[in-house]
């Protein structure tokens, strides 16, 4: 089913299938750096990423200060963080933004949870003027990435010409 917005005081989550989507808090941060560190090196390298990450301290490459990090929150389970997703407004190889992460638990995935969340930011981006937008996937998910509408940039990155396609799907 496709999620649909609600409006939070400026702020907005969407919800569908169980899973609530929404802006994502520094007190995530714990959830969101032991997604990453499952796949990806040590919780506390990750706690230390995401937050100057959201609070600005740190910068990908040719990144703005713009940016916007959204938690999946499972309500069978009490609302648990179960997936998120970052993305900035960047000037990174001709692009308007960039997916800079994105990660499920490994219980919910291939559940549709990655796609709520790459929608939810594809509205921000969407929302933010920022239509062309790119990722360096890896290899898991750059076949997901290609049957949402990306295509090839180069040997790794892909691009969307027009995420609202992604937000629209």
């Amino acid at each position: 089913a496709r999620a649909s917005a609600i409006a939070t005081g400026g702020r907005w989550t969407t919800s569908s299938a169980g899973m609530r989507y929404r802006p994502a808090r520094l007190d995530d941060v714990a959830a969101m750096a032991h997604m990453r560190a499952a796949d990806w090196g040590t919780e506390e390298y990750w706690q230390t990423r995401i937050t100057g990450y959201m609070q600005r301290s740190l910068h990908p490459r040719d990144a703005l200060a713009e940016r916007e990090l959204y938690v999946a929150e499972d309500e069978a389970r009490g609302l648990a963080v179960v997936g998120f997703v970052a993305g900035h407004l960047t000037r990174r190889l001709g692009c308007s933004g960039e997916l800079e992460w994105i990660d499920v638990a490994a219980a919910h995935r291939r559940a549709g949870v990655g796609t709520g969340l790459l929608r939810t930011i594809a509205s921000w981006f969407a929302d933010a003027g920022a239509l062309r937008v790119c990722v360096d996937p890896d290899a898991d998910a750059r076949g997901v990435y290609l049957e949402l509408g990306a295509r090839a940039l180069g040997d790794h990155w892909l691009v969307w010409e027009d995420i609202r396609l992604v937000r629209e799907s």
